[in-house]
């Protein structure tokens, strides 16, 4: 449990480590800001594609095996990120650090094959919970870093970490016995890449050259025709890449929904909390915080999230996980509607979203349980895999929409207008509320987070 928590942290911290220092890459490597956003695209879209697909690879080859790869490539990519001579090179860099998404379904798969029943719901909570919490601890973390040791020292200490990670998954991190049959084939490989990337760099791009522009609504029809036929590779063969089938069991599709409503609130509200805290406060509404004085300012929300990856699953266990899922969502709404409307002091931003780190922690340490409880052994890492990587495209999402709003109206200085936060967490509340609805819909599972329906009779044939 040591190890992979070390391992889906540091994928975690790597996600917002950079966000608060943007300014001072585009600084460093002297380029404009629509270059340095890629710096954060490229990790997206490199986690998108690299968490489901190395999920069902470590399915077949074996999940302690590809920790070790993976946990590797993280380290390799923090390397060449601190190595950066050029603004082209960390965006490789961030590229190949985005394969460390895969950490995410070979830690659940791992625990569900290895850790006791009567504990393993808790462990997944934990894991689930270190994503959040590590992505608002990133942000706390990077300017004390900074100012102490050098901004390259943002991708040195990962390095290290992850390294470590690897060799003591070596050493004492036993490799499933539960593999899934059959050979990956090439086809929905580069058919789930093709769509995801489209999507994504739709998504990413709409806001600088319009979401009517011709290249856009291209890649969004493209990624729909790209998508249409990976569903049609999906349904031959015996062993997919991604069971489709398996996706619309009730406990997986409204998951997923949940995820996604999740990756759009986390991602859009502590990617620009920072900003707004940061706005001087000759704009009229910002509060003149550094980078420094912002992190702490969100700790609250780091904090009680990674907390509730031990308190979530006893709560579980107690009330339902529909029950504990709708009120985190429930907590998410409120607080995103407390920022919009009430942010004049620094403790107020604090208070709300230490309420948003108990609602996100609540949501995501559960949600892994209800994958793992929804699908087959030999399916957990692309099925959680799939999960995790839907919360990616939500934060995708969240941020586009965040910032196509709070952008679109400028005041004083060239500073966004207020209205424009305040419209922007309210649709991250809307959003929110509609998650809670659908979580009610989450059926009821019973058991442990081991315990699982049998295969399907197409996949225990190509077993045997």
């Amino acid at each position: 449990m040591g190890i992979l928590s070390v391992g889906v942290g540091s994928f975690g911290l790597l996600q917002s480590l950079i966000v608060p220092v943007l300014s001072q890459v585009q600084e460093r490597f002297d380029t404009d800001q629509a270059t340095t956003a890629w710096v954060l695209t490229a990790y997206l879209l490199s986690a998108a594609v690299a968490t489901p697909l190395i999920g069902r690879i470590g399915d077949a080859v074996g999940k302690q095996r590809m920790l070790i790869v993976t946990l590797l490539l993280l380290a390799l990519g923090s390397v060449m990120a601190a190595l950066a001579p050029t603004i082209g090179w960390m965006i490789a860099a961030r590229a190949v650090q985005g394969l460390g998404g895969g950490v995410l379904p070979l830690a659940f798969g791992i625990i569900r094959d290895e850790v006791s029943p009567a504990r393993a719901g808790t462990a997944v909570g934990i894991v689930a919970s270190l994503v959040s919490g590590a992505f608002g601890i990133g942000i706390v973390l990077a300017g004390p870093i900074v100012d102490a040791l050098g901004y390259t020292w943002l991708f040195w200490l990962p390095a290290i970490s992850t390294t470590l990670a690897a060799v003591a998954t070596l050493l004492f991190v036993p490799e499933s016995p539960v593999r899934m049959a059959g050979r990956i084939r090439i086809v929905p490989v580069v058919l789930l890449s093709a769509w995801l990337t489209l999507l994504l760099l739709a998504l990413s791009e709409g806001n600088d050259l319009g979401w009517a522009s011709a290249p856009i609504l291209g890649m969004f029809a493209g990624a729909a025709v790209v998508f249409a036929g990976w569903l049609r590779s999906e349904h031959r063969p015996a062993v997919p890449l991604i069971d489709v089938r398996l996706m619309r069991t009730r406990g997986v599709w409204t998951a997923n929904v949940v995820a996604l409503v999740a990756g759009i609130g986390t991602f859009g509200s502590l990617g620009f909390l920072p900003q707004l805290l940061q706005t001087p406060s000759a704009s009229g509404y910002g509060l003149g915080a550094s980078i420094s004085q912002s992190g702490l300012i969100l700790l609250p929300a780091s904090v009680t999230g990674f907390v509730m990856g031990f308190v979530a699953p006893r709560m579980v266990r107690r009330f339902s996980v529909q029950r504990v899922i709708c009120v985190g969502l429930v907590l998410n709404a409120l607080a995103y509607g407390a920022v919009a409307l009430f942010h004049d002091e620094k403790w107020q931003v604090a208070t709300w979203m230490f309420f948003q780190g108990i609602g996100i922690g609540c949501v995501v340490s559960s949600l892994a349980g209800v994958v793992l409880r929804s699908v087959p052994p030999e399916q957990t890492g692309a099925a959680s895999g799939m999960n995790a990587n839907i919360r990616l495209v939500g934060g995708s999402l969240g941020t586009a929409l965040m910032a196509g709003i709070i952008t679109a109206r400028t005041g004083v200085g060239g500073y966004p207008l207020e209205a424009g936060y305040r419209d922007g967490f309210l649709v991250l509340s809307l959003a929110a509320l509609l998650g809670a609805g659908v979580s009610l819909l989450i059926p009821a599972l019973s058991g442990p987070a081991t315990a699982s329906p049998e295969p399907r009779a197409d996949t225990a044939r190509a077993r045997a």
